[in-house]
């Protein structure tokens, strides 16, 4: 029995200098301490640009938010209030600028000549008390001297556009006839538009008959 006890005592002692002096360490076991390990004093923050030096690879930067110039128009000077005061609620302050260009018009829409100036006169004066303001009475000599006309158009898509709408404000004397002339015409352009702001321009260029939104050079 006693030696018995002595060789499991010699096996004990053999196992515990083999396991703390022999055998590897486990490959799950961490000898060092965590703290030593980390050594925050060494910690460095660096910047995209030397993260890309030390690894060899470009930074990647945020792509840019494309920027457009458009134009909505275009319009007759006494037509441009009206469209300023519809991109009032944009606050688009210095972008919003005005182009001003002479385009040829083919169509109109008017009031056939009447037999004088007072009788031009008479005419303004019924329009006026229908509410409609955009008119003038042409007064150069020809055979359309003391017509009234009602506007000047590009297409006659517009031109009777225009008409539609006399006749609902109680108009019934006016008539839609080609015309070669160049008018004044004003676009108005914003600078800097991303997609969010193109979109709310677009919807307020629907809004106004006869008018286009287009892209412009910046």
């Amino acid at each position: 029995m006693r030696t018995l006890f002595l060789v499991l005592v010699l096996a004990n002692l053999v196992f515990f200098v083999w396991a703390r002096y022999v055998a590897p360490p486990e490959a799950a076991a961490d000898p060092v301490p965590l703290g030593r390990q980390i050594e925050p004093e060494k910690l460095k923050v660096i910047a995209p640009a030397e993260l890309a030096t030390l690894t060899g690879r470009p930074a990647t930067a945020a792509a840019p938010v494309a920027m457009k110039c458009v134009e909505w128009g275009s319009f007759a000077p006494s037509d441009l209030p009206r469209a300023q005061n519809a991109l009032e609620p944009l606050a688009l302050g210095p972008r919003l600028a005005q182009r001003r260009t002479e385009e040829a018009a083919a169509w109109w829409v008017f009031i056939a000549p009447q037999a004088n100036r007072p009788a031009a006169l008479k005419k303004a004066a019924e329009l006026k008390a229908l509410a409609v303001e955009d008119y003038f009475i042409v007064q150069e000599d020809g055979p359309l001297r003391w017509a009234v006309s009602l506007g000047v158009y590009r297409t006659e898509e517009s031109a009777q556009a225009r008409l539609a709408a006399l006749r609902d404000q109680g108009v019934r004397s006016a008539q839609v006839g080609a015309r070669e002339t160049g008018v004044p015409k004003i676009w108005l352009q914003v600078k800097g538009v991303d997609a969010a702001l193109q979109g709310r321009l677009a919807d307020i260029a629907r809004t106004v008959e006869g008018t286009e939104l287009r892209e412009c050079a910046p």
